[in-house]
């Protein structure tokens, strides 16, 4: 999809729409957005997996790791203020760059609270990037435009995937709470065979 998407065009955004109960990257219960990507046609570019020489970040950003071919995860501040599509931060990172700079190799760019951790696994990549983010309100992009109620954008197309003011704190995991459950999903145990 990377080696073919047009961020000029290829993005449809569903805004204020019904997303998931347990998905709490919305701004209230149930209420979100979503984003199409309509990539077709012939392939457009190479996927980097090298980080570039000369790769230069904004202040504040740092740690540069990249997840997959063409989707780099760069460390953002901290998420302390949020302003659906406008905050300050993502704007600035935005408007950093312009054309023909390294970083525009890379199609797609997740801002993140750990980029070491987003890059680690493909399935942390997944949900760094898709749990911490709404589309409508968190994709920016390097040369963005709005033609005609269109946005698109002429280079990379990034996500801010920090973790919000208004997002439910981690899920950390209790061991004695996890020996219990193992002990009743253990032979012998009430929950054997189910778990």
């Amino acid at each position: 999809m990377l080696e073919r998407v047009d961020w000029r065009r290829d993005l449809h955004f569903q805004t204020r729409t019904t997303i998931d109960t347990l998905d709490y990257s919305g701004e209230g219960l149930n209420k979100g957005s979503k984003v199409v990507i309509a990539a077709a046609g012939a392939k457009r570019r190479t996927l980097p997996t090298e980080l570039p020489a000369g790769l230069r970040l904004p202040e504040g950003f740092s740690e540069p790791h990249i997840c997959l071919p063409g989707v780099l995860a760069v460390k953002g501040p901290p998420c302390a203020v949020y302003r659906e599509c406008a905050c300050i931060d993502m704007a600035a990172f935005c408007a950093f760059y312009h054309g023909g700079d390294p970083i525009a190799a890379f199609p797609l760019i997740i801002v993140v609270d750990d980029s070491d951790f987003t890059a680690r696994t493909l399935n942390n990549f997944l949900w760094v990037t898709f749990t911490r983010s709404n589309p409508a309100a968190d994709i920016y992009g390097i040369g963005a435009f709005i033609h005609c109620k269109h946005w698109g954008c002429e280079g990379s197309l990034v996500i801010d995937a920090r973790r919000k003011p208004h997002h439910a704190p981690p899920l950390i995991e209790d061991p004695a709470v996890e020996k219990r459950v193992d002990a009743m999903g253990a032979p012998g145990g009430p929950l054997h065979g189910i778990i």
